[in-house]
């Protein structure tokens, strides 16, 4: 009876002791798991405004076909604060449009959005594509010669990004009536996620990265 004793009383010393050394394990990974973040440094680094920074490589399969998840107020508080030129009342509009305009083809508004951005600078423009065109994609922007397609009003504008975009996605007809002239070059349906825009909508390997980029610096500007 006695060496029964001994020896439950020998296990559960033991069995104290397994207990402060996984906790004094877990207490050291704590503090090396501290030491490596430093005072003062955020958990996402911000890109700065008006400018892309490319990740090595973007989240696969973001279908351009959808329902965006960031609201009118959102969208147009992050145009603001990435542009010089924006002016707040407009931009509201233009983000109302991008909704509704997406919704009527079942478009995922946040990557038309971004796409958007990217295209004109955050409404900054500087390139072949001029502000008053009402041109958010770039359509037509093939160079001097061709500097771009004109529409008489932001509506139509973002109509004819809209179908351009469907275009790519699905061969699935418009629901609404066709604005876009370009309508007719795009493989119907060649590109369902923003991957495939690279290299076809713009000669830029880089382009559905870029769109990537904007698209995550969005989401978490909507987040706050």
């Amino acid at each position: 009876m006695r060496v029964y004793v001994q020896c439950f009383t020998l296990n559960a010393e033991n069995f104290t002791n397994m207990k402060k050394y996984v906790f004094f394990l877990l207490f050291v990974l704590f503090l090396s798991s501290c030491a490596s973040v430093q005072p003062g440094k955020p958990v996402f680094n911000r890109i700065p405004s008006g400018s892309v920074e490319v990740p090595e490589k973007p989240e696969p399969g973001i279908n351009i076909m959808g329902k965006g998840r960031v609201d009118e107020e959102k969208l147009s508080l992050f145009l603001v604060q990435n542009s010089l030129l924006a002016e707040p009342d407009y931009a509201r509009i233009l983000a109302g449009l991008y909704i509704e305009e997406a919704g009527h083809e079942g478009i995922n508004h946040d990557v038309a959005f971004a796409q958007m951005c990217l295209e004109t600078g955050f409404l900054n423009f500087g390139g072949l594509v001029q502000p008053e065109w009402n041109n958010f994609c770039g359509l037509g922007a093939l160079g001097p010669e061709q500097p771009g397609l004109v529409f008489p009003d932001p509506r139509t504008g973002v109509r004819a990004h809209i179908q351009h975009l469907k275009a790519y996605a699905t061969a699935q007809p418009l629901n609404l009536t066709l604005v876009d002239p370009r309508y007719r070059y795009v493989r119907l349906g060649s590109s369902p996620t923003i991957e495939g825009l690279a290299g076809t909508w713009a000669a830029d390997r880089k382009y559905s990265e870029k769109i990537y980029a904007i698209l995550q610096r969005l989401y978490e500007f909507a987040s706050c």
